[in-house]
């Protein structure tokens, strides 16, 4: 069973973020702390993006864009939004949605409670606990709660709730947000409720900047139903996306790019279940993973956690502090799926870190 907490209670630092780990001192440091998929934007995304920069005068049009994501997942464009990436909607979501009661899934990403509380609401969270595997019981969220906000797969878990016990989560005068943004990494998409329509209130975001290396661009999506939409682009700015960015979404939605992020969420799993076996390897040490993991990150637990860390990075490899995630304490970290030849050179230099 999950438990009950409130912001109050805890000294987490929601605005930390992964890339946070590789700034400034960290900029040549090996980089296992974001989640963004190595080796991206491919050549070819980057050549339709250059493409794009001969129409800049111009104001930007989202309507292709818009619609090519609609065609993606099988929706009308009235239940599409665009966005600056996956945060800009929980922005939007916070300001625009009049609820009384938000509650927060935790641990997960920190910025839905984030822009929440700096909206002026009272955000209640349900933590998962390690003993359960992290995975959500539908019952533990209260009833009276009128926004529900859970990811799936889950960022820094990894856990991959079942779909079912999502939809479980749907009420009358309920909005249930789910953050799909790594859902795409995960092998057939298996689980995902974008482009369903039979789950009232349902909202869910796409990122489109993990798994194509664009988080510099700032690209995502809302699906949702068409007065969630009216209602969250009445609070958008005037041409919120960028033309490079709209080329960039039409490009990533396109059958070409579905294939290759396809073969990449299976590459992603089997260099996922080479880093799990090694670290694994290092159990007799006090390291645990949370398992099974499903997103291209794991979360795992070490003794001293903090100062492995300092020491990876006089190695020369950055790990994402897991402190700052509510629900989790100091032994924690976040560590992203790399090729197997990253992957190496991090074990051993873990194998030197760990006390």
């Amino acid at each position: 069973m999950g438990s009950p907490g409130t912001p109050e209670s805890t000294g987490d630092d929601l605005r930390h973020h992964g890339d946070s780990e590789v700034r400034d001192d960290g900029a040549g440091l090996a980089d296992l702390a974001v989640n963004v998929r190595a080796d991206t934007p491919p050549a070819w995304l980057r050549e339709e993006i250059s493409r794009s920069l001969s129409s800049l005068a111009a104001y930007p049009d989202g309507r292709a864009a818009r619609a090519a994501v609609a065609a993606r997942h099988g929706l009308p464009v009235e239940r599409v939004l665009l966005t600056a990436g996956a945060a800009e909607a929980f922005v939007l979501l916070a300001r625009a949605l009049k609820v009384r009661r938000p509650v927060v899934v935790h641990p997960q990403f920190t910025e839905p409670e984030a822009a929440l509380r700096d909206a002026g609401h009272t955000v209640d969270r349900v933590l998962l606990r390690e003993a359960d595997g992290f995975r959500l019981d539908p019952a533990d969220v209260p009833e009276d709660a009128d926004l529900v906000v859970v990811g799936n797969p889950t960022n820094p878990t990894s856990v991959l709730h079942p779909a079912a016990a999502i939809a479980a989560l749907a009420r009358p005068g309920r909005i249930l947000v789910v953050d799909e943004a790594f859902m795409d990494a995960v092998p057939g998409e298996r689980e995902a409720l974008a482009g369903r329509t039979d789950v009232p209130g349902l909202v869910v975001l796409r990122s489109l900047t993990k798994t194509w290396g664009l988080a510099g661009l700032r690209i995502g999506y809302v699906l949702a139903p068409s007065e969630i939409v009216a209602e969250l682009e009445r609070a958008q700015p005037l041409w919120p996306v960028s033309t490079p960015a709209l080329a960039a979404a039409r490009a990533c939605v396109a059958p070409r790019a579905l294939a290759e992020a396809a073969h990449a969420a299976h590459r992603i799993a089997a260099d996922r279940a080479h880093l799990v076996a090694g670290l694994t390897a290092f159990a007799s040490r006090g390291v645990r993973v949370a398992e099974p993991a499903e997103g291209p990150f794991v979360l795992v637990r070490m003794p001293d956690a903090a100062g492995v860390r300092r020491r990876l990075r006089d190695l020369g490899y950055a790990v994402r502090r897991g402190d700052t995630f509510p629900g989790l304490g100091e032994e924690w970290v976040r560590v992203a799926v790399r090729d197997r030849a990253t992957v190496g050179g991090f074990l051993t230099a873990l194998s030197a870190a760990l006390p």
